[in-house]
């Protein structure tokens, strides 16, 4: 019975041992693929891969039985997950699970399936080492080539695949060997700790001497890059690690209106390519939407804010988000679209108050006004087009700056404040705030430490549209550009500002959209003599698409602020006789003449990297330290064998170790004359120190028989004197010696 046990216990523990080797691939994919999914769709294969993973490990059931507990738990993971990301899901008190409603699920059910699906293939049909080393190849040379032709960098991901794949090819050949030879196993299992150790010395040996590998040019350029360099295409222009999209990575990343704002930062090419002409009286941005939750990489608002909001109806004023006691100025844009592309929203100045005109051919019902966010928003998924022509009228608030940069604390926020416009992560980093609150400190106000923080931002830091992202170690966005990057474009210090604002308590949001773009030259006749440019026209490329800040100051509303160098907000201000305060020429987000070359992405090593190798290390170390203790015995004859010239025999030890006690006793005042044979000095410290004398007529005994008796000395001979030296050592210390000066005297 206890044998039985044994080996059913034997049998979970390779089973657990496997199914958390392939969870763990499987997570690197998941890593992957988490920049180009949805979050609630990375929770969702996140969970679907535990489940199995665990079920398979741990539940004794038949397989059947265990396939259908796993995919209950699937599918109420898949409901639990959307609705804690506030999606829709089909609800059981209407009975809603069991019609039409079910179909909510589908698209990220078939996600959790497939997952579901792959890890059982993998589980069942890697019995064997070759299979296990062709998974394990299959998955690195897939990463590496994701690696390789996208600008998501997939090192760590590689490391663990080629790590976890060793340490799987052990746990299968152990549980082969435990299989066909039980006895064997048995025997072997009572040393768990000699094969635990052998193992770890071998990774930790793989490990340091994989990381402290010399870096070597490649002598073949692999196809890709010979083809890129053979038709003139340039490769990616700066060595950027870290975030980033696939959709980024396949096609050299170009400037535009962005559609993943959870992913923020890498690097992009500018696209001069036109989006729209706008005109209208004043320069202005032209604002698309706001966002709200900082994820800690980018901004993660919820689907359900666009699909809420009232409906629009042309030439009916819209609702307003919140009443201000400031005066506006109404601004008219008439906007034409120069391209095919798709928007979720419409663009206009600051704040739109009404929808003038807007195609025919586009239905007014896909239109959503969402009041609290002042945005427009175009319902997309029943039609794929967008209106091709459109005017509408924004009002643009006349800001008191002086009245409003004396305006305290209580005065501005004296009532209610969404806290939405607040949040900050939990884990969010303290030195941002400490930052905040050390640039602030001589700020009365809240304008004047939102002023504080615009000045500190542009003036600290530089203007890239490569930043180089090799120098970034924190997981947090903001974190990883104020005190590590340093440097880069709209969305960094847009983002920048807003957190440290928040982190102040002073509410904010991230807002998108493209800057004024290119003013059309003065009415007069192009050279062909026929076409006439009208005055106010704003061309918009997509290298215009930017990003700022707008910071809520209590009843003045939501004023806007800019972030990032080289950008000129155009706002109205009374205290300029309500005249435009802006540059004469608002820059482009537009490569900068001199750039930081990035470091090479293989000259910076991952966090994980140093405990791991020192980790490393240690086990070598400690393998050493055990190593030299297996060898003391031999160790302690080295010196006796090269003065010998030749292998000891049992006797030459028993004369090396009499050898070695001697000196011990002579630096514990026992010293032996030199006129004195061993026998004479033996029986002179017997007759000082009685309790001496039966260790040392042993070792006296021992000795005279190594060099003067004719018979062969035995190994445990030798072996017995290192015993009694070792107890005559040990007496010594409580005996009190007395130099033999003394006694003679």
């Amino acid at each position: 019975m206890m044998k039985l046990w044994q080996d059913k216990l034997s049998t979970v523990f390779f089973a657990a041992l496997t199914m958390l080797w392939i969870w763990i691939i499987g997570m690197q994919w998941v890593s992957f693929a988490k920049t180009i999914w949805l979050p609630e769709t990375t929770a969702i294969v996140i969970a679907a891969l535990t489940i199995t993973a665990v079920t398979e490990a741990l539940l004794p059931i038949r397989q059947g039985y265990r396939m259908l507990v796993q995919f209950i738990l699937i599918l109420y993971s898949v409901y639990s997950l959307l609705s804690s990301h506030g999606n829709a899901v089909p609800s059981f008190v209407t009975g809603g699970f069991l019609t039409k409603e079910i179909m909510l699920l589908f698209p990220y059910l078939w996600f959790a399936v497939i997952a579901w699906a792959v890890i059982l293939f993998v589980a069942r049909w890697t019995k064997t080492k070759s299979r296990v080393l062709f998974v394990t190849a299959l998955n690195v040379i897939g990463l590496a080539v994701l690696d390789s032709f996208t600008r998501i960098v997939l090192w760590d991901e590689v490391a663990w695949v080629a790590g976890v794949g060793l340490c799987w090819l052990v746990t299968n050949h152990f549980n082969r060997f435990r299989r066909r030879f039980p006895q064997g196993w048995v025997r072997l299992s009572k040393s768990p700790f000699k094969i635990v150790a052998n193992i770890l010395v071998i990774i930790s040996l793989i490990i340091v001497a994989g990381v402290n590998m010399p870096y070597v040019k490649p002598t073949l350029v692999d196809p890709y890059t010979a083809w890129r360099e053979w038709n003139g295409v340039p490769l990616s222009s700066s060595g950027i690690t870290g975030s980033g999209t696939l959709y980024e990575s396949l096609m050299e990343s170009t400037s535009g209106y962005g559609r993943e704002d959870n992913n923020l930062g890498g690097g992009f090419n500018f696209d001069y390519s036109p989006v729209m002409s706008i005109t209208t009286d004043e320069r202005s941005y032209w604002r698309g939407e706001t966002r709200t939750v900082y994820s800690g990489t980018g901004w993660t608002d919820s689907a359900d804010n666009q699909r809420s909001g009232s409906g629009v109806d042309i030439g009916k004023e819209l609702t307003e988000e919140m009443s201000v006691s400031v005066p506006t100025k109404t601004l008219e844009q008439s906007v034409i679209m120069l391209n095919d592309t798709v928007y979720p929203v419409l663009f206009g100045a600051y704040t739109v108050r009404q929808l003038d005109s807007m195609d025919d051919r586009i239905d007014s019902d896909r239109l959503r006004w969402v009041a609290d966010r002042a945005e427009l928003h175009l319902d997309e998924i029943r039609n794929s087009d967008y209106p091709q022509s459109y005017t509408v009228t924004s009002e643009v608030p006349v800001i008191p700056i002086e009245e409003l940069s004396n305006k305290t604390f209580n005065e501005l926020y004296s009532g209610s404040i969404d806290k939405a416009y607040l949040q900050v992560p939990r884990n969010f980093p303290n030195r941002v705030k400490n930052l905040a609150e050390e640039i602030t400190a001589e700020g009365n106000t809240p304008y004047e430490k939102v002023m504080l923080l615009q000045n500190y931002l542009t003036t600290n830091y530089s203007y890239t549209n490569t930043p180089d992202l090799t120098r970034k170690k924190s997981d947090d966005f903001v974190d990883g550009f104020l005190f590590e990057i340093q440097e880069g474009y709209c969305d960094y210090f847009s983002t920048a500002m807003v957190m440290m604002s928040r982190s102040l308590d002073i509410p904010a949001r991230w807002v998108k959209g493209y800057a004024p773009g290119r003013a059309a030259i003065p009415d007069y006749p192009m050279a062909d003599g026929q076409t006439i440019i009208e005055p106010g026209s704003y061309t918009v490329t997509n290298a215009d698409a930017h990003s700022w800040v707008e910071v809520y100051f209590g009843e003045y509303g939501w004023v806007p602020i800019e972030a990032t160098p080289g950008f000129s907000m155009p706002i109205l201000t009374a205290d300029s006789d309500a005249d435009p305060v802006m540059n004469e020429e608002v820059e482009e987000e537009k490569e900068e003449d001199v750039t930081t070359p990035a470091s090479s992405a293989d000259d910076q090593q991952p966090g994980w990297v140093t405990p791991v190798v020192m980790a490393a290390l240690g086990v070598i170390v400690l393998w050493i330290v055990y190593i030299l203790w297996r060898m003391r015995i031999r160790l302690r004859f080295v010196s006796a064998r090269i003065r010998a010239g030749k292998p000891l025999t049992a006797a030459d030890k028993v004369i090396a170790e009499t050898e070695r006690w001697i000196r011990a006793a002579h630096r514990r005042g026992m010293v032996r004359q030199e006129h004195e044979t061993l026998r004479e000095s033996v029986r002179r410290w017997a007759t000082s120190h009685p309790e001496l004398e039966p260790l040392l007529r042993a070792l006296l005994l021992q000795f005279e028989t190594a060099r003067y008796s004719p018979a062969q000395v035995k190994e445990e001979q030798w072996r017995s004197v290192q015993h009694d030296a070792e107890q005559l050592k040990k007496t010594l210390k409580g005996v009190r010696i007395v130099p033999q000066e003394y006694l003679s005297s």
